[in-house]
């Protein structure tokens, strides 16, 4: 079995600590702008240094968060944080914005970007589009079920990563604009107010009918494992210590088969909105998948909270340490230590002698120097090179064994820095031009029996044949809207349109990448629409260069924004009409 990444949220220092004391094999943080939990402690330049030696030092991985849209305004500020994220040798960088690839891509061509779940990626066509981009891994939506998942895993040329546990949101990722229409704080750029807790009803609903249980499927890791998902993510850089240690240690015993009962319990307690749900993954949909977080719940997190925090109250040793004692008579004692490509020598101002009384054993030697308690280390090879009736104190060799370790401890902190290269992007000014209006329709009933032959329309994917045949004679340029929520229908849509094209469609208006894939396979022109988010000069340019023929922008950008935008692709906003505000399977 291939080995599997236990990825934790680090929401802050204490967090990260929990995390890696407990077992995480990578953490995910964001700095203190431009990440989709902008509310969160996060972390600032320096503590991101730190963050970084610390984990490297337990061989473990660390992401960071930039992963929301950015204006051109916020263009500079993003690099300076890529430049952070470089000179301390972080590992990969999580984004959402096409405009923040093209900017990694140019000044770090060496960094690891992968591709956040607010890209809204379903499908092994959107995977394939993703690592002609340049990403190396994508993380999954939370609502496919375990079929899709191992139908992803089977097919994908990229890593997979996967939500295990954590807050579940009713709208699939990145294609909610709720919060951002009714309160102006958008979840696409981090400031999400959770409108979807409150009181929203329908007859015979629960009373909070777009509020969803915490996922939780940590069991179900084993097999996933196997259907090809590598990482296994936790979400919560909002959440405390306590939460973040109860989930890690969680996964860690669920590979290993069973997760205890009383941790079941405490993480529970620690945070969940009446209990738990398994989400999308037994495509078991319904009622009992909502909850809400009550004042039962927070008092039994208080309960569970001394508990925990047990979990990570000590160093956990996780890496490996050989070590090679020489001990000749007269000589001074010396001590080496190695922990993977790393090698340290110390030697001791003690200069062995002949034994007066009881000589030194090896087993004697070997049991001290396995004493590396209170470090991140656990002992490995020992060798020993010792000669025959002498005498080592045992505190002259402890002394030795803590000092190798704090120096290996120090040399492994020391990270190698991904390469940085200044970096101004230039845009290029637009010639606007007017070009005319599209019109997009529900359904063909909507449409004017004497509509301008010049009009462009776009009519959903599912039309008739016959009725995209008559269409087609009556205007200028017809489009066909594929569906944002593709999962497991892609060789479904791929055959609509290709028939729809046949039947005179000459563009698709495509909201997600998937659906971009589909129609670049299908050789049909593309029109981006409003749910790719494209939100600055660079990200109209990547569309562009990716074969767009024009996009909608984003409907979160203000006129001054979209005023000052460059590039040459033609662009749109949406002018009139009802905007979905959440794209469901529930």
């Amino acid at each position: 079995m291939d080995k599997a990444e236990i990825l934790a949220p680090a929401g802050s220092f204490e967090s990260l600590v929990a995390a890696v004391r407990c077992g995480a094999d990578a953490v995910y943080l964001g700095l203190s702008d431009l990440n989709a939990r902008r509310n969160a402690v996060n972390f600032s330049n320096h503590d991101l240094k730190q963050a970084v030696e610390y984990c490297r030092a337990r061989g473990v991985k660390v992401y960071i968060t930039l992963n929301t849209v950015v204006s051109d305004s916020e263009l500079q500020n993003a690099l300076s944080i890529i430049e952070c994220g470089c000179a301390c040798g972080a590992d990969a960088f999580i984004i959402q914005d096409l405009g923040i690839l093209k900017l990694i891509k140019t000044a770090a061509p060496d960094m690891q970007v992968f591709a956040s779940t607010q890209m809204s990626v379903q499908t092994v066509k959107g995977l394939l589009a993703l690592t002609e981009l340049g990403f190396s891994r994508a993380i999954l939506p939370r609502e496919i079920s375990f079929d899709e998942a191992a139908c992803l895993g089977d097919g994908s040329p990229i890593e997979l990563e996967m939500f295990v546990h954590g807050a579940l949101c009713m709208s699939v990722s990145g294609q909610c604009y709720l919060s951002s229409m009714i309160g102006g704080r958008s979840g696409n750029r981090g400031l999400c107010a959770q409108p979807c807790r409150l009181p929203f009803a329908v007859n015979n609903g629960t009373g909070f009918d777009l509020s969803l249980k915490d996922l939780s499927i940590i069991e179900d890791i084993p097999r996933l494992l196997k259907a090809g998902i590598k990482s296994f993510k936790i979400e919560g850089r909002m959440k405390r210590p306590q939460y973040v240690a109860a989930a890690v240690t969680a996964c860690r015993q669920s590979l290993t088969g069973r997760i205890e009962q009383d941790l079941q319990d405490d993480l529970r307690s620690v945070f969940s909105r009446s209990g738990f749900t398994r989400g999308y993954i037994d495509s078991n949909l319904g009622r009992d998948m909502f909850g809400t977080r009550k004042k039962e719940d927070a008092a039994a997190g208080n309960a569970a909270i001394s508990r925990i925090s047990d979990l990570y109250r000590r160093e956990m040793p996780r890496v490996p340490a050989d070590f090679n004692l020489s001990a000749r008579l007269g000589d001074r004692l010396s001590l080496s230590c190695t922990s993977g490509n790393v090698t340290v020598f110390e030697q001791s101002d003690f200069v062995v002698r002949q034994a007066v009384n009881k000589p030194s054993t090896r087993a004697g030697i070997e049991t001290q120097l396995r004493k590396c308690g209170g470090t991140p280390f656990y002992p490995n090879n020992i060798t020993i090179e010792l000669d025959d009736d002498i005498n080592i104190p045992m505190s002259v060799l402890n002394s030795l064994r803590r000092s190798v370790l704090k120096k290996i401890e120090d040399k492994l902190c020391e990270c190698e820095p991904v390469k940085f290269t200044a970096y101004n992007p230039t845009i290029k000014n637009y010639s606007a031009c007017m070009s005319g209006t599209v019109l997009r329709f529900a359904n063909i009933s909507q449409i004017p029996e004497n509509i301008d032959h010049d009009a462009a329309i776009i009519v959903p994917l599912n039309t008739p044949c016959g009725d995209l045949k008559n269409l087609s004679k009556k205007v200028k340029s017809l489009g066909v809207e594929l569906p944002r929520g593709i999962f497991g229908a892609c060789g479904n849509v791929l055959q609509d349109l290709i028939c729809a094209k046949e039947c005179g469609a000459n563009f698709a208006f495509c909201g997600t990448l998937d659906a971009v894939a589909i129609a670049k396979e299908a050789q049909i022109d593309i029109m981006g629409g409003f749910s790719l988010n494209v939100y600055n000069s660079l990200s109209i340019e990547t569309v562009e260069n990716f074969g767009l023929m024009s996009c909608v922008l984003s409907p979160e950008l203000s006129l001054d924004n979209i005023t000052k935008f460059g590039g040459n692709l033609k662009r749109g906003i949406i002018a009139y009409g009802r905007l979905p505000l959440m794209l469901t399977r529930n």
